[in-house]
């Protein structure tokens, strides 16, 4: 089998600050990859530049065979992006927006009309389909953000807190939904602070720090000890200190 997507030694840089210190991956179709690591250590980069929103990038990146540099326009036809933020236009309602995203990958606009209704209708959206969303919480926001990124049917989907903003009851929906891609041949780039859930979904975990691949395997092949959380690696690993001494010294700030 080849792998869907390749990596060879992408470095990234803004200005004289480097991010992406030469990532080396290939990504096999049908996986679900948890991509890991603290604030700042480039994983929302390199999703970006996966996503063809970022050509100034050192090194090569192909999905499908397709070079992204070369072809950005291309892989965008073939991959879904879900990021953090759900930055829509706020005065359209759910159904406008997500006829634009739909018209703008060539669906007719039945097909978009009939898909979404359905989508937004098992997120809990249907009664605001035709609500301008300006009057939207986040977590609505973030359904809408989810759909517009689903709604082609693409083979490659990137998520970056893709839960962000969620209730309880849709975390676990959106979690079943991406367990339920993967099953349909999809494959998902997972970008979340949420370890259990990472833990949970994932066949593979990749952690990056300061933007460089420092563990890559399944979560059995990560773990050193039983009982070992990904948490507790994510620690480990990252050279992060002893949180127990943190918040030991904090708490005694208030006393004198």
């Amino acid at each position: 089998m080849e792998p869907i997507i390749q990596i060879r030694d992408l470095r990234k840089f803004f200005g004289k600050k480097q991010a992406l210190y030469g990532i080396n991956l290939d990504i096999m179709p049908g996986q679900i990859i948890g991509y890991i690591g603290p604030n700042g250590a480039g994983k929302s980069t390199t999703v970006r530049i996966l996503a063809g929103l970022d050509e100034r990038f050192e090194g090569t990146v192909s999905i499908k065979g397709i070079d992204v540099k070369e072809n950005p326009l291309a892989v965008k036809r073939i991959i879904g992006y879900i990021p953090e933020l759900a930055d829509l236009y706020d005065v359209l309602t759910p159904m406008e927006f997500l006829m634009l995203i739909g018209r703008l990958h060539d669906l007719e606009d039945q097909q978009i009309e009939e898909r979404a209704t359905r989508m937004l209708d098992f997120l809990g959206l249907k009664d605001q389909l035709h609500q301008r969303m300006d009057t939207f919480s986040k977590g609505m926001r973030q359904k809408v953000l989810l759909v517009s990124g689903l709604l082609h049917n693409p083979e490659i989907i990137f998520m970056d807190e893709p839960l962000s903003g969620l209730d309880a009851n849709a975390v676990i929906l959106v979690k079943e939904i991406i367990l339920r891609l993967v099953e349909q041949g999809k494959t998902v780039i997972y970008c979340s602070h949420n370890m259990d859930t990472v833990e949970k979904i994932s066949d593979r975990i990749i952690l990056i720090a300061e933007g460089k691949v420092v563990a890559d395997g399944t979560f059995q092949e990560l773990k050193r000890n039983e009982g070992d959380t990904l948490e507790k690696l994510f620690s480990q690993l990252t050279g992060q200190p002893d949180f127990d001494q943190l918040a030991e010294g904090f708490t005694q700030t208030f006393n004198p």
